[in-house]
C-alpha cells in the first residue's frame, strides 16, 4: 500500500522498502490512501498519534496540582507552603515537555516511515485527487482528518482585544493575572483552576445553569464548592456581552447575568488582563472542496456512516471534523477503524469494523477529576429507560480517606433490577484512570455482581468500584430472603 500526506500534513505511503515492498516513485502522485489532516486522527492514519494540545494543558495541571498539595500540606502533618510562583519557568518546562514529544511526529519521522509528506493548503478535486499547491495527487481512498478549532463566540470588542484559546494560551510566559475564561466547560474549567493555583485572578462566565453541562448536577455542584472554595470566581447564567480592548491597561468585559426564576439580568464589568475562550469546538470543513467531491457535510461537521465512510464511499473522516466526541483518544478510535476499513476495502468489505459510539470514557481533568462513560442518570431518564442508580461514595474509602481525598463518589447507571451497566460517572481522586474498568465492563456485557466478586488489591481507589458492585449486590438481598435465610439460620441453630 503506498500512502501519503497532504496539507502540512500526511499521506501513508508504503509499509517500506525494508521489508522487501516495491514503492512508486512519490512524483507520480498515485496512492492507495491520501490523508488529509496531521491531527491525531490524521497521524494514526498515516502511521501515529500526536497528542498535541492535551500535553501542555496537562503539564500546566501537573505543576499546578504540585503547587496546590504544598498549600495544603497540612492536611499531612506538614507545614503548609505557598511557593512562590513564577509563571515564565512553568511555561517554559510545558514548552520543553512539548518538544521531547514533536520529534516522535516530525517530518522525518514519518518519512523515514514510509510515508509522503506534502505540506500545503489541501483541497479536493475530485473524489479520487487531492491538491496540494501546485501538486495533484491521485488516491483509491482519502481520509479527512483536518481537526477542529476552538468555537469562538460573536462578542463585539473581543477580537479588538486579544483572546487566547486552549491552542495558544500555552505559548504565552507571561503571567496570566487577571484571567477571563468564557466557557464553564472541559477546557475552561480545566485551566481556570490550574491557573488559580498558578497565581491567576479567575473568573469563570458560562450560559448554563452549571458547570460541566454534560455532567449531572450534583457532580457539577461538587465541583463547583472545590472552585469557588480555591478562589475562582465563577458567573453561571451569564454571557459576555462585549469587551472594551485596554490602551496599556486591563480589558473591560460586559457581563451580563440572568437571574433565578423571573429575576431580571444583572449587567456589570470585569476587568482581565487575559481573556481565554474556551466556549466549544468546531469542525475544520472550510476550503477542503467538499461540495466539488460530492461529500455532505452541515455546521456540524462530515456527515458519516458507521463505518465512518462520507457520502462518497472511498473517502473517509475521522475525529474533530466528524464528530460526535471531540476528544483526542476518540479520534485516535476512529482513525484505527477506519485504517482497518480501508486495508481490508479490497476484501470486499469483510471484517470491516463499526464506530461504537455507546461505549466512550472521557475526562475532565480538574481536581476532583470527573470522568464518565455511557448514559448518565439524567440522559437515562429523558431515554425513558428504566434503571437503578448504585454508587460509593469515596468517604467510606480507605484509600481515599488515607490520601485525604474523601470528596467524590462512584455513581452507577444499571438495567432496572439487573446488573447490566448502561453508564457510569466517577467524580473524585483518579477518576480519569478508574472509569476504564467500567466502560470495559460495558462493552464486553460485564456485570456489577462480576466488578463485585473481582478481588481488587487494598487498600486502593479502584476498589469504589467493587464496593459499587457490592451495593447493587446488597439489592438483591430482599426482605422476603432475608425472612427465609433467618428461618434456615434459626433451624441451624436448634442442634446447639
Amino acid at each position: 500500500m503506498q500512502e501519503a500526506a497532504s496539507a502540512g500534513r500526511a499521506a501513508p505511503r508504503a509499509a517500506g522498502s525494508e521489508a522487501g515492498v516495491r514503492r512508486a516513485d512519490k512524483s507520480q502522485g498515485v496512492y492507495n490512501v491520501v490523508v488529509i489532516g496531521a491531527g491525531t486522527a490524521g497521524l494514526v492514519a498515516g502511521g501515529d498519534c500526536l497528542n498535541y494540545g492535551c500535553v501542555p494543558s496537562k503539564a500546566l495541571i501537573r505543576s499546578s496540582r504540585v503547587a496546590a498539595l504544598m498549600h495544603r500540606a497540612d492536611l499531612f502533618a506538614l507545614d503548609p507552603v505557598r511557593p512562590p510562583i513564577d509563571y515564565g519557568r512553568v511555561a517554559r518546562r510545558v514548552k520543553a515537555l512539548r518538544a521531547r514529544i514533536e520529534p516522535h511526529d516530525s517530518v522525518e519521522r514519518f518519512e523515514g516511515l514510509g510515508v509522503d509528506v506534502f505540506l500545503g493548503h489541501a483541497t479536493l478535486e475530485s473524489a479520487h485527487t487531492v491538491r496540494v499547491g501546485d501538486t495533484l495527487l491521485r488516491a483509491r481512498n482519502i481520509v479527512l482528518a483536518t481537526g477542529g478549532r476552538a468555537a469562538v463566540p460573536e462578542v463585539p470588542g473581543l477580537e479588538e482585544a486579544g483572546y487566547f484559546t486552549n491552542e495558544t494560551i500555552f505559548e504565552r510566559e507571561e503571567a496570566p493575572g487577571r484571567l477571563l475564561v468564557i466557557g464553564g466547560g472541559p477546557i475552561g474549567c480545566e485551566l481556570a483552576q490550574a491557573m488559580a493555583r498558578l497565581g491567576a485572578q479567575a473568573t469563570v462566565v458560562d450560559r448554563g445553569a452549571q458547570l460541566l453541562h454534560r455532567e449531572d448536577p450534583e457532580v457539577a455542584d461538587l465541583l463547583r464548592a472545590r472552585m469557588e472554595a480555591e478562589g475562582v470566581r465563577l458567573i453561571l447564567r451569564g454571557r459576555v456581552d462585549s469587551v472594551v480592548p485596554g490602551r496599556g491597561g486591563p480589558h473591560r468585559a460586559r457581563v451580563r447575568q440572568q437571574g433565578n426564576g423571573m429575576a431580571s439580568a444583572d449587567s456589570f464589568e470585569i476587568d482581565a488582563d487575559t481573556i481565554l475562550v474556551a466556549s466549544g469546538r468546531c469542525p475544520n470543513i472550510e476550503g477542503l472542496g467538499l461540495e466539488r467531491a460530492g461529500v455532505a457535510f452541515s455546521p456540524l461537521g462530515v456527515t458519516v456512516n458507521a463505518f465512518l465512510q462520507t457520502s462518497r464511499p472511498n473517502i473517509y473522516a475521522a475525529g474533530d471534523i466528524c464528530g460526535p466526541y471531540r476528544f483526542t483518544h476518540f479520534a485516535e478510535y476512529q482513525a484505527r477503524i477506519v485504517v482497518r476499513n480501508i486495508l481490508l476495502s479490497p476484501l470486499l468489505g469483510l471484517g470491516r469494523a463499526r464506530a461504537d459510539t455507546r461505549v466512550v470514557p472521557w475526562t475532565t481533568f480538574t481536581e476532583p477529576e470527573v470522568a464518565r462513560v455511557g448514559l448518565n442518570e439524567n440522559e437515562a431518564r429523558r431515554a425513558g429507560v428504566p434503571f437503578d442508580v448504585h454508587r460509593f461514595s469515596y468517604s467510606d474509602l480507605d484509600r481515599a480517606i488515607l490520601e485525604n481525598e474523601e470528596a467524590g463518589f462512584v455513581k452507577v447507571i444499571a438495567a432496572k433490577g439487573r446488573g447490566t451497566i448502561l453508564g457510569a460517572t466517577i467524580i473524585g481522586a483518579g477518576a480519569g484512570e478508574l472509569i476504564h474498568e467500567l466502560a470495559l465492563a460495558m462493552r464486553e456485557g460485564i456485570g456489577l455482581p462480576t466488578l463485585s466478586s473481582l478481588m481488587h488489591v487494598y487498600p486502593t481507589l479502584s476498589q469504589a468500584v467493587q464496593r459499587t458492585g457490592d451495593a447493587f449486590m446488597r439489592t438483591r438481598l430482599t426482605g422476603r430472603a432475608r425472612a427465609v435465610f433467618a428461618r434456615l439460620y434459626a433451624w441451624q441453630r436448634r442442634g446447639l
